[in-house]
């Protein structure tokens, strides 16, 4: 997610302290489910850019054990685990639970032997869950876009032609897809104008979007590729409209199913 801030990268906060502490979302609090590999793993490469508290609960216990994610491996679905200074985790079932933004995360891991680095005792290296809940404080979620659609955005800058594959959106925002050729110049902060998108067969919008953040991911089948977080900037009534209509159509189908 942060490819192009190898020369730039925020500067980490410090040990988590025992008020960093985060309580787990409530079993009746409404909340929806991440299931993206790749939107996991962007979330959990933005936490760990920002050393954000990460509090573990194990199974039958109040009380958290804090760390927080040390890095994010850029090819696998693999993270490390940084636990505090001592701090240990009990094998079997963990709850881990953070706050990124607005949103509240959390999600569940079990092993029966959290095996560090060697030499580490504090580094625990671990998968990516399958599932991340997200108590949301957004106005609006972010969708999916489905398998076997036409879902592009489409720009020119400089007398290049660029089309990119969208793979989830909301509201407020948007996820692109791109290979690591076409994302040179694509930094944190930038305003792309003039973008078209193209949400399905029908839907043609044209808006301004303004990188949030890129992260790099490899393939099997196209190589190193480039994600793209953008917001919508100056969004017209419009425009938001049309994509309000679109997520309600996809959430139709997807209960439908």
């Amino acid at each position: 997610m942060l490819i192009n801030e190898h020369t730039a990268v925020p500067i980490r906060k410090g040990p988590p302290r025992p008020q960093d502490a985060i309580a787990p979302i409530p079993a009746a609090a409404s909340s929806h489910e991440m299931t993206s590999e790749d939107e996991i793993g962007d979330t959990l490469t933005l936490l760990a850019a920002s050393g954000d508290a990460i509090s573990m609960y194990v199974s039958g216990t109040r009380e958290a054990v804090l760390g927080r994610i040390l890095s994010v491996d850029p090819d696998l679905p693999h993270f490390v685990i940084e636990l505090n200074e001592g701090a240990t985790l009990t094998p079997g079932k963990i709850t881990f639970v953070a706050v990124l933004r607005t949103a509240k995360l959390q999600f569940r891991l079990s092993n029966m032997d959290w095996n560090s680095v060697p030499g580490s005792p504090q580094l625990i290296p671990m998968v990516f869950p399958e599932v991340c809940l997200v108590l949301d404080r957004r106005s609006s979620e972010r969708v999916e876009t489905p398998l076997g659609t036409n879902f592009t955005a489409s720009l020119e800058t400089h007398g290049t032609f660029y089309e990119w594959s969208v793979y989830d959106f909301s509201l407020g925002g948007i996820g692109l897809r791109c290979s690591k050729s076409e994302a040179k110049g694509l930094l944190k902060g930038r305003k792309l104008p003039d973008v078209q998108l193209e949400l399905g067969e029908e839907t043609v919008l044209v808006t301004e979007l303004e990188i949030r953040f890129t992260r790099a991911f490899r393939s099997f089948l196209l190589g190193e590729q480039i994600h793209i977080g953008c917001t919508f900037s100056n969004m017209t009534p419009e425009v938001e409209s049309q994509i309000k209509s679109l997520m309600d159509q996809l959430d139709h189908a997807h209960r439908q199913r």
